[in-house]
């Protein structure tokens, strides 16, 4: 199966908890559901959109803050405490620098209309596939 891209959504607090943590990275999608992370595959990227700092949050960040490979193996489950047992996917992500999307709005072919990209493409439980990027 070709390499597939990627968009997952979630406050940049999220986003970097996963991508900090060590000895592997992790991904977890919509509140910890298990299907989106079933559709993607090992050597697929990925990249984390983050609307907001947090979780709920109303500062508009608007911000890519991760970019990585998803690994070898399935999802699982991981206990975070609390009774709150969401699913994830390894990913080795890659060092990179944070980056506002707004430069970008025009240059990224999946966005259909760039004047209503933040209300088309940024769902709060989202992760699409997207064109291939070189």
């Amino acid at each position: 199966m070709p390499q597939r891209n990627w968009i997952a959504v979630a406050s940049a607090e999220h986003a970097r908890r996963g991508r900090d943590h060590r000895p592997q990275g992790f991904m977890q999608t919509c509140h910890g559901k298990p299907g989106p992370l079933r559709r993607v595959a090992a050597g697929d990227r990925v990249a984390y959109y983050s609307p907001a700092t947090v979780f709920g949050g109303t500062d508009r960040l608007q911000s890519f803050v991760s970019i990585g490979i998803v690994q070898p193996g399935e999802a699982y489950e991981f206990d975070m405490g609390g009774g709150f047992v969401p699913w994830r996917r390894d990913v080795r992500y890659a060092v990179a620098h944070e980056t506002p999307i707004a430069p970008m709005i025009e240059r990224l072919a999946f966005i259909e209309n760039p004047k209503q990209w933040a209300t088309s493409s940024a769902s709060a439980c989202s992760t699409s596939a997207m064109p291939t990027w070189p």
